[in-house]
Formats: C-alpha cells, structure tokens, sequence
C-alpha cells in the first residue's frame, strides 16, 4: 500500500495540523483490521460504532472518550495453560481510535452476543444552530399615510 508523507506540506500551511493528523491516523487504520468494526448512521444526528470482539468479555474492553477522539481498548489474560491445535479466534490486545467530527459525544455502550455497540449523537449546542433573524423596517400598503394633499 501506498504511504504518503505530508512533512513538506507543514512548512508552508499554517493551521491544518488535525487534518493531516486525520490523514495520517486513517492512513494507519487501513493497515490494522483487528478487531473488525461497522460503522453505521442511524439518524441524521445519530451513528453506532460495532467492534466485533469475540473472546472478550466487558470487563476486558475499555471505552475512553476525549475531545474528538473515542479509543476502545482490549487486553485479555490467560490464565490458565492451554494447549490449542488450531486458534483461530484472536484475543490478542487492540487499541482502536476513531475521530469524531465537532459536537458529537459518546452516548453509551452496549456488549451482547461477542458485539461491542457505541452510540454517538452530534448534538449542536443553540449558539451554534442556524435562526432566523427578522426583518425591520419593511412598509405595507397599510402603513402609508398622506402627509399633506393639494387640490388640484
């Protein structure tokens, strides 16, 4: 796969740091798939991350939300000696870092059937939603009066 490198544009922009930090961070998730993940809208304002962690249990699986960035981490630990002929589901340890755009905020997790379910809301705050603003000084038919009137 192609990797890009975006050094020489960071000598002559100013202020893009998080998108190309976003970039970067996208370019890196590509190349890790474990555990699996869905995506998915389920409103205009609503969305639901699903990690696939199958062997884990809740209690092996953290959720930390910071700013515009959600980080699912998962370690689990053996604790007794097996031997296995073939293993072919991982439980090896993950970190798995999604960005989210302005104003969306984790809202809750949910664990069922070896799926972890993380729901997200953007929710705009007032200040920041669109409002119509009215207009003043706009004249009717009824607000014309006769100041003066000659005969002719």
């Amino acid at each position: 796969m192609r990797t890009y490198d975006f050094s020489p544009l960071f000598r002559s922009t100013i202020g893009f740091d998080r998108l190309f930090d976003l970039a970067e961070t996208a370019q890196r998730a590509t190349e890790e798939g474990y555990p699996p993940y869905n995506i998915e809208r389920l409103a205009d304002d609503r969305y639901q991350i699903t990690l696939a962690v199958a062997g884990f249990s809740p209690d092996e699986v953290s959720i930390a939300a910071e700013q515009n960035v959600v980080t699912i981490e998962g370690g689990k630990t053996e604790k007794t000696e097996r031997e296995f002929l073939y293993r072919g589901i991982s439980t090896r340890h993950f970190k798995r870092q999604f960005n989210l755009a302005d104003y969306v905020q984790v809202k809750g997790a949910s664990f069922e059937n070896g799926l972890l379910k993380i729901d997200l809301v953007r929710e705009i705050p007032e200040a920041m939603k669109p409002r119509r603003i009215a207009i003043n000084g706009a004249s009717t038919a009824d607000d014309v009066r006769q100041i003066e009137a000659k005969a002719a």
